[in-house]
């Protein structure tokens, strides 16, 4: 870390200022290609959905604009989804100057596994999720009551649930990183399970609709990933001797 001078407050917001820039002009720069590509990212989309509809149903649009306001948002999501990969680069960057220099070395490693662990996450609730959970949502049709989506309304509820998934899936990541600053141990990780359990199933209410076949495909990974970040906490947690280390390299930097 560096302690030379302490950086004042307004360094600070001109540094969360340039790094939000470069993240706006990085999305902007992914929405633009997408826009040329926006009907056939909303096939690709919709397909999960279409795949599990009957002969002759598709997705209709109630409002005159709301085609047009579909199709830019998709290419927003698009722009979004190219661009994490400079956006987590960016705010790892923004968080660098309050790590040690050996924590910062982490730093670009962590910036790999970020964007996977999000893609990862994404394509789960695309592939896995979407199928099994619009097949559940179709099964209340009668020959009387007959699903008509529209194009708003299905974005909407995608682009909820994409989301979710790729941010849940950075679990692992951030709890091995807590460990290895020492906020977190494999001890502390263990003995909170099953709170932590309860907070999945909370949060997977909270974030997917209300039916709990959804619930229960956002939880279950939830509580792998929990496991897996028990593993990397052992592994990769702070160990006596990098904690004097760092012990040393505090000292070291005060005394200065």
């Amino acid at each position: 870390m560096d302690t030379d001078d302490k950086i004042p407050f307004t360094a600070h917001l001109e540094e969360l200022r340039k790094r939000l820039i470069i993240s706006f002009i990085a999305v902007g720069i992914g929405f633009t290609l997408c826009y040329g590509f926006k009907e056939w990212l909303f096939q690709i989309l919709t397909q999960p959905l279409i795949s599990v509809m009957q002969d002759g149903e598709t997705l209709i649009y109630t409002g005159l604009p709301e085609a047009f306001f579909t199709f830019l948002k998709v290419s927003f999501l698009g722009g979004l989804m190219i661009a994490s990969p400079v956006i987590i680069y960016q705010f790892w960057m923004f968080v660098a100057p309050g790590l040690y220099d050996r924590e910062k070395r982490l730093l670009l490693p962590i910036v790999f596994l970020s964007t996977l662990f999000f893609v990862g996450g994404a394509l789960f609730g695309y592939f896995i999720v979407f199928p099994y959970g619009f097949q559940f949502f179709l099964g209340f049709a009668t020959e009387t009551i007959r699903p008509m989506p529209s194009m708003k309304e299905y974005l909407s509820f995608s682009a909820k649930l994409l989301l979710a998934f790729g941010l849940v899936f950075e679990l692992p990541l951030v709890i091995t990183f807590l460990a290895r600053l020492g906020i977190v141990t494999v001890p502390f990780l263990k003995k909170n399970r099953k709170y932590a359990l309860l907070l999945f199933f909370v949060g997977a209410a909270i974030l997917t609709p209300p039916d709990v076949v959804t619930q229960i495909m956002m939880a279950l990974p939830l509580m792998l990933l929990y496991e897996i970040s028990i593993i990397g906490a052992r592994i990769f947690g702070r160990k006596k001797e990098d904690a004097d280390e760092v012990t040393e390299e505090a000292d070291g930097a005060m005394d200065s």
